[in-house]
């Protein structure tokens, strides 16, 4: 019986997986009293608290891909910056059988549109970085979020005072 069994299985080649690609998000942002405000949208899927996030766009740039995402699930415009402020991995499950890297890129936001393409699939919410910290449950997601809190609060401090070595 077990001779027929591998028998039947003798030559078999597995179906190649095709792994997905790295996805490419925005970190929509303002700046208001000195302090960073960043938007979180609900996910369709689970209604977790992330920022938008999505696979790059053939024929545009990845940090373009972002801030079109931003506009679809978030409804905000803006100006996106070409390098990452950080990144993430999105882990295993059922549905993907490998983890995929998240680049985020920080979005200034300029414009906020009352009407959008996925306003009916997602709530947004726009938080002080502590409490976008509580609400975001990937460890990795809120460190990039405390890192742009961080650059930006690097960007607000002056000195004191020019030392002039002799």
């Amino acid at each position: 019986m077990l001779e027929r069994l591998f028998a039947m299985f003798r030559g078999f080649q597995p179906a190649e997986v095709e792994l997905p690609g790295p996805q490419f998000g925005a970190l929509p942002y303002t700046v208001v009293d000195g302090h960073c405000v960043v938007l979180l949208v609900t996910s369709r899927g689970r209604g977790k608290w992330i920022f938008p996030k999505g696979r790059q766009v053939e024929g545009m740039t990845a940090w373009d891909s972002a801030a079109l995402e931003a506009y679809e699930e978030a409804g905000v415009e803006g100006e996106i910056e070409q390098s990452p402020i950080g990144s993430y991995y999105l882990p295993v499950t059922e549905e993907r059988p490998a983890p995929i890297e998240v680049q985020i890129f920080p979005l200034r936001v300029t414009n906020q549109l009352q009407d959008w393409k996925e306003k009916r699939q997602r709530y947004r919410h726009w938080a002080v970085v502590p409490e976008a910290k509580r609400l975001i449950t990937h460890d990795g997601l809120a460190d990039v979020a405390i890192a742009l809190a961080q650059r930006e609060a690097r960007k607000r401090q002056t000195p004191n005072s020019s030392v002039i070595a002799k």
